[in-house]
């Protein structure tokens, strides 16, 4: 499985072989830095961890600083671990440099980020409630949920709202998976990578790719 980590450089729009518009996300990925290989007989699972991004010399701290050392690389501001299936086998080592070269043959990725923040929110802006009455009738209760009826109290496990009710409450800034996007080009000298559709998050926000695991490559 191929896997990358990245930033979001933003949004645009390509013209595909027929002339249709296509809007496409533009990723900065990699090169990433292979940090720490885990097996089952020194961890008890296989994974691979690799970082992304320098570390500014002024903000680098001791710990992370001789993690780094041993992969003889400079500490990574994104850092992130993927674990291996028990059939994929390890074709990293410590201190490999990963590039978009590996999305050579990959049609499909999924994409990871966090979602932009957008605070506290109502029940209309956040799950699309539709509110009360515009017209007369209906006093400074336009944008209210409404009654919560039996979700007031989950009885017999306290007096708590009943989980999973639609309330007003912080939106946004959460991990969010988009899965098959279909990736249109790569650029190897500036380790880019075209991918069509919105991914999540706000440029500059960092982003981890993979080869999408349910989509075929062929």
């Amino acid at each position: 499985m191929a896997m990358l980590l990245g930033k979001k450089i933003g949004m645009t729009q390509i013209y595909d072989e027929s002339g249709k518009m296509v809007t496409v996300t533009v990723i900065q990925a990699g090169p990433c830095k292979v940090l720490q290989v885990k097996t089952p007989d020194t961890d008890g699972y296989g994974a691979l961890q690799i970082g992304y991004d320098d570390v500014k010399k002024s903000r680098i701290k001791k710990p992370a600083e001789g993690h780094a050392k041993k992969a003889d690389s400079a500490p990574k501001r994104f850092i992130r671990e993927w674990r291996l299936g028990a059939k994929e086998e390890m074709v990293h080592s410590l201190g490999d440099e990963i590039s978009v070269s590996e999305f050579s043959e990959i049609k499909f990725v999924d994409v990871v980020g966090t979602s932009k923040g957008k605070g506290y929110a109502g029940v209309m802006k956040r799950y699309g409630f539709g509110g009360f009455p515009a017209s007369h009738g209906c006093e400074r209760k336009h944008r209210a949920p409404g009654s919560i009826s039996s979700h007031a109290s989950d009885a017999g496990h306290g007096g708590n709202v009943k989980k999973g009710k639609r309330m007003a409450g912080r939106m946004g800034g959460a991990r969010v998976t988009t899965k098959h996007h279909q990736l249109i080009s790569i650029d190897e000298e500036q380790n880019l990578l075209v991918v069509k559709g919105a991914i999540p998050g706000p440029s500059g926000g960092y982003v981890e790719i993979c080869s999408s695991r349910t989509r075929p490559q062929n």
